[in-house]
């Protein structure tokens, strides 16, 4: 139909020759481009729920409250306001602990009920088993074994690491847990395995100062705390470093990157509102002794910094080279 590249790209981008009812149209050849030439029918369908907002809208006005949030808020589960559910009854007084064992019963029922519904008839290869399901998941911690993201943010998959399409198995070795977004962006084409990842989070180092800490923590999160420095450059300087024992920013992951900067706009937004006199921040990070690190295990540096604090402040962290720091 299109003898050349050019017309070919006219015709994407015209309305008059691409005609659109919907997103589904442009978003189908995209889908297939993106996962390397090949898309089956089952990541096409994602890629449209991830992006169709309509449906979103649809689910949010009439599926959420209609079927199920009528029938919670009767069983005294949760409680709505205006636009918005809450946890009700004993929900609402979970402690720690007793939340995680009712996440893991609820992603039971759910993974159990996918288990035994295959909406494409018992010939659909592609199918994993609902308690394998569950133990993929239980093993990543319902988290995205790329990303890390939670199962509290997103919908978890389980993927297959070599693709179905390339002959991989429905064995659990060859499953990880991905979230709908990067399971998408992966597509067949990457067979990647990311499973190790999550077990490294656990990593520490005796001899390290910062792997045994006796500071008090400011901040904390599941990938990451912060604490005051020994040796404050000015007042309230902070440190924000990953629990795993790393040496250098640049072989973090990008989970452990999500959580430190939680922890850096976290403890920025503090300080501003405890300190009124702090106007500005440095933030930096020393990767390799030639580049001044003396601890290696990778720390970030949150420097407040106040009018007047010193004489000419131009150049900021360009003053590691103290000739460069004006210009």
């Amino acid at each position: 139909m299109h003898s050349s590249f050019s017309e070919l790209k006219k015709y994407l981008a015209s309305k008059s020759g691409m005609r659109m009812s919907h997103v589904y149209k442009p978003l189908m050849p995209l889908a297939v481009i993106r996962r390397g030439g090949k898309a089956t029918k089952e990541e096409i369908a994602r890629d449209f729920v991830l992006r169709d907002q309509s449906q979103i809208d649809f689910y949010r006005k009439t599926i959420v409250h209609q079927m199920p949030g009528n029938r919670l808020e009767r069983d005294g589960l949760l409680s709505l306001e205006n636009d918005t559910y809450s946890l009700a009854g004993v929900l609402k007084s979970l402690t720690a602990e007793q939340q995680n064992e009712i996440e893991e019963v609820l992603e039971e029922r759910i993974n159990s009920y996918l288990g035994m519904r295959n909406p494409y008839g018992d010939n659909n290869i592609d199918a994993v088993p609902g308690s394998i399901r569950q133990e993929v998941l239980k093993r990543a911690k319902q988290r995205c074994e790329l990303c890390g993201r939670s199962a509290r943010d997103m919908q978890i998959d389980v993927d297959h690491i070599r693709p179905r399409s390339k002959g991989g198995s429905n064995d659990i070795t060859n499953l990880q847990a991905l979230c709908r977004t990067c399971n998408a962006e992966k597509g067949n084409r990457d067979d990647e395995d990311f499973r190790c990842i999550a077990e490294t989070y656990e990593r520490r180092d005796k001899t390290c100062p910062f792997c045994s800490l006796d500071r008090e923590l400011i901040a904390e999160n599941e990938l990451a705390v912060a604490f005051r420095d020994g040796f404050p450059v000015t007042p309230l300087h902070t440190l924000v470093i990953p629990k795993r024992h790393v040496a250098d920013y640049f072989d973090l992951y990008q989970p452990e990157l999500n959580a430190i900067n939680q922890l850096l706009a976290k403890i920025k937004d503090e300080l501003i509102f405890s300190d009124a006199s702090i106007t500005g921040f440095n933030i930096g990070i020393n990767s390799g002794e030639n580049a001044g690190q003396t601890i290696f295990h990778c720390h970030v540096h949150l420097i407040p910094r106040r009018k007047g604090d010193v004489e000419k402040p131009r150049g900021g962290v360009r003053g590691v080279i103290p000739e460069a720091q004006n210009y």
